[in-house]
C-alpha cells in the first residue's frame, strides 16, 4: 500500500500542479485536500509520484515535502506527525 505523507514542518498541504493534477480548484494554499480524498488515494500517489519524477534535480534533490512511503498491505496504520512532519507507524495499543 502506498501513503502520501508530508516531510516538512508546518503540516500536509499540495501545491498547485499537484491539485491541477487531481482535477480540483486550486484553493490558494493546499490545505483544503483532505475534505477530498485519503492518503492512499491512487491518484493522489499518481500525481506526487508524477511530481516527485519531474522535481528531482541532478543531484537527487527532490523539491518538495511531499514522500510516497510503501507499506504492506496488511499492516494496520496510522500517520503520526510533530508540528506537521510526518512518519507513518503500525498501529500498537498505548496506555497512560
Amino acid at each position: 500500500m502506498k501513503i502520501v505523507i508530508n516531510e516538512c514542518y508546518g503540516g500536509f498541504r499540495l501545491n498547485r500542479e499537484i491539485y491541477k493534477c487531481l482535477g480540483l480548484k486550486w484553493d490558494g494554499a493546499g490545505y483544503a485536500y483532505d475534505e477530498y480524498a485519503k492518503r492512499t488515494d491512487p491518484k493522489l500517489v499518481e500525481c506526487v509520484e508524477k511530481y516527485i519524477k519531474e522535481h528531482t534535480d541532478a543531484n537527487g534533490k527532490i523539491h518538495t515535502c511531499l514522500r510516497v512511503v510503501e507499506i504492506p498491505d496488511d499492516v494496520e496504520w496510522e500517520i503520526e506527525e510533530y508540528d506537521g512532519n510526518e512518519w507513518v507507524s503500525e498501529k500498537h495499543r498505548t496506555w497512560s
